[in-house]
């Protein structure tokens, strides 16, 4: 298959050996499309953050945009940090371990994964992983 996907009628087939060659095709052409989303809203946000940079007289109108900036920079910053797991995802992919949980080894499963292009762990062992996290938070 090329590598050219459109995600739009790209249909997973759970019969086909897990992690095909159009399967990987699929993810690898999700996880750029996604991550291109978020490269083209940081750009747009950059430019809305240059256009709002005018000094605004009335206090109330100043607070009120510096706390627009501050929620949209730290979108941006969840953002960035989400970009570095779709490069991880997409390094996984070249590796070969892209869709095989990290923790047992065993695959994650497709409809998972289409939901969540970036997970390293099955949905058990991701469950074990947040009780454990429950139980030490709660101490």
């Amino acid at each position: 298959m090329s590598e050219k996907i459109d995600l739009s009628n790209f249909v997973l087939n759970e019969d086909e050996e897990f992690m095909s060659v159009n399967q990987r095709a699929y993810f690898r052409a999700k996880l750029n499309a996604w991550k291109n989303d978020i490269l083209r809203e940081a750009r747009e946000t950059l430019d809305h953050l240059a256009e709002e940079s005018a000094n605004h007289p009335d206090l109330a109108d100043r607070a009120s945009s510096e706390t627009d900036r501050a929620i949209e920079l730290r979108a941006r910053d969840r953002q960035r940090k989400l970009i570095s797991k779709i490069d991880a995802a997409l390094q996984r992919l070249d590796e070969g371990t892209y869709g095989y949980c990290e923790e047992t080894g065993e695959p994650i499963g497709l409809k998972r994964l289409d939901a969540r292009p970036i997970a390293t762990l099955s949905i058990e062992a991701q469950e074990r992983h947040e009780r454990r996290e429950k139980v030490y938070r709660d101490e």
